[in-house]
Order: C-alpha cells, then structure tokens, then sequence
C-alpha cells in the first residue's frame, strides 16, 4: 500500500478571483487600461462616450472600416535630459484600444467626434430611411 499525503486546504473564492485580476494583463494597478464606454440610441444616431481623462486629443485615432468602429489611443513618454549620462531609461506607453461593431443602419460618412472635460464623444448618424413610393399595378 502506498501513502500518499493530502495538502488540503479549504478553497477560498476572494483569494482565486484577487489573484486572478492582479495578474490580469491589460490591468493597471487593479483597473482595466481600456475606459469605460456609454452608448446611447437616438430617433436619429447612436451616441457613444469614452471616459477617457487627463488625455490630448491629438493621441486618439478612431476608424470605421469592415462594419467595425475602432478607438484606440497611444501616448509615448520619453524623457531627454542633454546634460545627463543615462545610465537606465525606462520608456512609459500608455495606450488601449476598443472596437465596436457598426449596425447597417449607421451613416459611416457621418461620423463625428469630439473630446472635451475627459469625455471622448462620437456621434454615429444613422442613414436616411428610404420609404419606397406605392406602385399602382395596372390589370390587363
């Protein structure tokens, strides 16, 4: 007979889900890198908001190719010092990006968008509904 030895312990859900989400690699000191998104539907266009603070707008590329809209934001932090010999350069790169999927009824022409007090808004039109003119039939 051969005795094997049990390292039992209780499981603890609160540690699994902690270790999970520290280790999570898009998380930056335990939230997600990517911001929180609001889309609203209108008679006439979505409305999506991007919280996306203390951003310039210069750094935000959004594209609407494929039936997909794509928001993505990069900023590269380099440090140059002239008069000092660098001895360790460590290089900050804050960026995420989103993608969304257009519905048929999206005018892609039309899109807009605008940051302003930390808010990314992009207005998405939707096309013109073309109601088809009854047609008279004659009988021969």
């Amino acid at each position: 007979m051969t005795l094997v030895k049990n390292n039992y312990r209780p499981l603890n859900l609160n540690a699994v889900f902690n270790d999970f989400f520290n280790e999570f690699p898009f998380a930056d000191k335990g939230s997600l890198s990517f911001p929180a998104v609001n889309i609203v539907e209108t008679a006439d266009a979505y409305h999506a908001e991007l919280n996306a603070p203390g951003r310039n707008k210069e750094d935000f590329k959004i594209s609407a190719e494929h039936g997909l809209l794509t928001v993505s934001y990069e900023k590269k932090e380099e440090t140059k010092a002239e008069d000092v010999k660098t001895v360790r350069r460590e290089f900050s790169l804050q960026g995420f990006k989103r993608s969304f999927t257009l519905d048929d009824k999206i005018d892609v022409a039309g899109i807009q968008a605008k940051y302003e007090n930390g808010l990314l808004k992009i207005f998405l039109p939707k096309k013109a509904e073309v109601k088809e003119a009854a047609k008279q039939i004659s009988i021969q």
